[in-house]
């Protein structure tokens, strides 16, 4: 009987240490294939950049470069800025870039976008405004332009708009976000774990896109095939960017740096908004139409579609963008 006791004993103990000792197997193993994972992805990108024939034109601003894309078309001057985390807005832009033949369309990648650097300062309203005005001047964008803007650009349209109002013609928002009203003090962002550039540099997203190209992938069949394999890649090279990240966690610093402010009276502005069959519409109509409020020459156009209008609305927008500045392109 004691010996009984005495090997069983024995064999609770050797039952915990075999456990763990599996769990340390399992545990090295994943971290062997995460380092295969970050090692093979820093492969592919280097390489594709290496390949890969860059796009559009870098110009030098305050803290970096960034990169532009123009049709070289002439007539009157669009510009145009992408949403919060948009891979490659030169591409992105392309099917309603394709639409507006006869303006002189350029294509403003901030830092974290495109081929722009991936880093740079607080990417406040101040800022973003200030290096997109060094930009335009350095490439001698006629004045004054139309300035347009999709989702968070929102935000710098309306900071852009009162800072250089003398030299914006019009202003477009595409679904562009519109700050929410409040009065309660905003903490500046804490610094913290890049999780989501983690993800991209363990080569998370790149097999996401490899995979199911249909996350990643405009909802749209406007683009080019070469087009789509670029936006792959570059959404890996770009998730979760340093200078992104930090847009991102400044957006609610940014909209309370815009409380009560509106845009000009005299700045005509056209508001296009996504309709996507839901009770949001209405809000965002009526969100819109406070903002717009004291504009003198506005208009807020729903139209059927996802929150990336441009991607299937690019011709009606075109027509309306045509029709409320009045000209034929």
């Amino acid at each position: 009987m004691f010996r009984w006791k005495e090997n069983t004993d024995a064999g609770l103990r050797k039952k915990p240490r075999r456990g763990w000792r599996r769990a340390g197997f399992a545990l090295l193993a994943v971290v062997g294939l995460v380092l295969a994972s970050t090692l093979l992805n820093l492969f592919l990108e280097s390489r594709e950049r290496a390949t890969v024939q860059p796009y559009g034109e870098r110009v030098a601003v305050a803290g970096g470069s960034l990169n532009v894309v123009r049709n070289g078309q002439q007539g009157q001057a669009i510009v145009l800025l992408s949403g919060l985390g948009t891979p490659a807005p030169g591409l992105d832009f392309q099917p309603l870039v394709r639409e507006l033949n006869g303006f002189d369309v350029t294509v403003v990648e901030g830092f974290g976008y495109g081929y722009s650097d991936a880093e740079a300062g607080p990417r406040s309203n101040e800022n973003i405004s200030n290096e997109l005005h060094q930009a335009l001047a350095m490439l001698k964008v006629p004045r004054p332009y139309v300035l347009a803007g999709h989702s968070i650009a929102g935000f710098y349209l309306l900071d852009y708009a009162n800072r250089y109002r003398s030299e914006v013609a019009a202003v477009v928002g595409i679904d562009a976000t519109i700050p929410k009203p409040g009065d309660g003090p905003v903490a500046e962002p804490e610094p913290g774990i890049n999780w989501a550039r983690a993800l991209a540099a363990t080569g998370l997203v790149r097999a996401v896109a490899a995979v199911a190209p249909a996350v990643v992938d405009p909802d749209s069949s406007a683009f080019t095939d070469d087009e789509l394999t670029r936006m792959r890649m570059m959404s890996s090279w770009n998730f979760g960017n340093p200078a992104v990240a930090d847009e991102t966690a400044r957006i609610a610093n940014n909209a309370a740096a815009l409380r009560g402010v509106t845009y000009p009276d005299d700045l005509p502005v056209l508001a296009f908004i996504a309709d996507e069959g839901d009770d949001r519409t209405a809000e965002k109509v009526s969100a819109a139409e406070t903002l717009l409020r004291n504009v003198t020459r506005h208009q807020v156009l729903p139209l059927q579609g996802g929150h990336y209008l441009h991607w299937k609305q690019a011709p009606r927008m075109a027509d309306a963008i045509r029709g409320f500045l009045g000209t034929g392109g």
